[in-house]
């Protein structure tokens, strides 16, 4: 009987046993299942987490572009040739008569920038509006007709101006963006968008019977209509590269805008001293992106400017310059658009001599020029 008895007493133990590892192992199931499930909740919400982020930081970039031209439209200004414009795109005046164009505020003493087109020649007189929509009397201090381009002063202060950018470093593909007054008072300050299409872009333009040339400019695809003329073309950080002066009108998609760099001494000038003393050589030239339009030059070359003409009783007139010679360098510093040969003497004064390096034939030489005023 009590061998019996330890029988039964090894078999109730081991059965308990194999219930424990039994009740054992299928907690160590579930609990395992449980880890699994929160460690998949867990991905899911990291993912989550991350596509939220992903979303707030594309929203950010974009209202961080929208914050960047609200702050530009600002320093944007409308110009007209008249006084009483009247408020409505029906009226019966043309934008060609009201002078109806754009400008940008460069100074906060009242500097404008624009174009000659839009202003007026130098001592012209014009009409700035604000942002603020406040008018004031512009006179117009600078300007030049080749370049398209006229600094205009109105009588304010404080006002709030753009930042200049590096327009000689723009590539082909970069997104811009224009801001202008494209037809009238109801579509002030519109934004287009577009890229740079080239860079150096030269034009033939063709008005009452004659025709002239502009250089280097900048093509872009943003849209941009008459009204738009004088307005800044800006990167997405908000810096002024151009300013917006003509569009193809036989085409969509082809508009120009003169390169910034090419004032920016002038634009300093009027800021430290109220004043710009133009110094001049005295000719008419072309860089090698004009040439192939003028029938009337058989000539190639790969460098430098050409010079086409020498003005008469002009500072080059008085030395042994001669029409036909390629001008290399300024100063020693090499030059091969008009606009880079415009922002070397704009940084000279009336009375200042500089050397020439030119190439006549095949003849290499260099000719000193005493500089005169405009």
């Amino acid at each position: 009987m009590k061998i019996k008895g330890n029988r039964g007493k090894k078999f109730f133990l081991v059965t308990v046993s194999v219930m424990f590892l039994w009740i054992f192992g299928v907690y160590l199931y579930i609990t395992y299942k449980k880890i699994d499930v929160q460690t998949n909740y867990n991905t899911q919400r990291l993912q989550s987490t991350n596509m939220v982020q992903t979303v707030e930081k594309v929203e950010e970039k974009s209202n961080t572009i929208a914050d960047t031209i609200e702050n530009v439209t600002q320093s944007v200004v409308g110009i007209s040739k008249l006084k009483n414009t009247g408020s409505s795109i029906f009226s019966n005046n043309t934008e060609k008569e009201l002078g109806l164009g754009t400008g940008v505020i460069i100074s906060e003493n009242g500097y404008i920038l624009s174009n000659s087109h839009v202003t007026g020649e130098k001592h012209s007189v014009c009409y700035v509006t604000l942002d603020t929509g406040v008018t004031y009397d512009g006179k117009v201090v600078w300007a030049d007709s080749n370049l398209d381009l006229s600094i205009t002063k109105i009588n304010a202060k404080e006002l709030k101006r753009v930042n200049l950018g590096d327009s000689s470093l723009i590539r082909a593909g970069e997104t811009v963006y224009a801001i202008g007054n494209p037809i009238g008072f109801e579509f002030r300050r519109t934004v287009t968008s577009g890229i740079v299409s080239a860079t150096n872009r030269t034009i033939k333009i063709e008005e009452n019977e004659t025709q002239s040339y502009m250089s280097d400019l900048i093509q872009t695809d943003a849209t941009i209509n008459p009204g738009n003329s004088g307005g800044p073309l800006i990167l997405a950080n908000g810096d002024v590269i151009g300013i917006n002066t003509v569009k193809i009108s036989s085409a969509e998609g082809i508009g120009f805008a003169v390169p910034i760099n090419v004032i920016k001494k002038i634009i300093e000038s009027f800021e430290e001293t109220d004043n710009f003393d133009e110094a001049y050589i005295g000719i008419y030239a072309y860089d090698k992106e004009v040439i192939p339009y003028l029938s009337t030059f058989a000539t190639t070359f790969d460098k430098g400017v050409y010079v086409a003409q020498i003005t008469p009783n002009g500072p080059a007139s008085k030395t042994d310059l001669k029409e036909g010679d390629i001008i290399n360098t300024i100063e020693g510093e090499e030059i091969n658009t008009m606009n880079e040969l415009r922002e070397l003497i704009y940084t000279k004064k009336p009375g200042d001599i500089v050397r020439l390096g030119i190439t006549r034939g095949k003849v290499n030489k260099n000719i000193d020029v005493t500089l005169g005023q405009r």
